[in-house]
């Protein structure tokens, strides 16, 4: 059974970083695509960046560019989303998802078959 723990959420200000982390069991991160999105209470979710199998492949939502990073850190079955310079519009529950395409990477929910339970992040101005 495949289980991902998100950790690393919280309340910082704007502009400040926060480091998302999932580890996932019952997997490797080389089984799939992996990705986070988020979700703000009364909206979807909505995708925000995803990685190839290999670490070489990444997408991100465009009002996240240049401010959030994905990477994996296959020694410890786990992947990051580094996030900085926040905004108050950042402020959302943040899902891991696993088990993505086998090649390349996604946008789409549905492309992935496992998620995480979410983590809050809530900046503040």
């Amino acid at each position: 059974q495949v289980q991902l723990v998100e950790s690393g959420g919280g309340l910082v200000q704007a502009g400040g970083s926060l480091k998302l982390s999932c580890t996932v069991s019952g997997r490797t991160v080389r089984d799939g695509a992996m990705g986070w999105f988020r979700q703000v209470p009364g909206k979807e979710r909505e995708f925000v960046a995803s990685i190839d199998v290999n670490g070489g492949l990444r997408t991100y939502l465009d009002s996240v560019k240049g401010r959030f990073t994905i990477s994996r850190e296959y020694a410890k079955n786990t992947i990051h989303l580094q996030m900085n310079s926040l905004k108050v519009e950042d402020t959302a529950i943040y899902y891991c998802a696993a088990d993505g395409p086998r090649f390349g990477v996604s946008q789409r929910e549905a492309d992935f078959g496992s998620w995480g339970q979410g983590t809050q992040v809530t900046v503040s101005s």
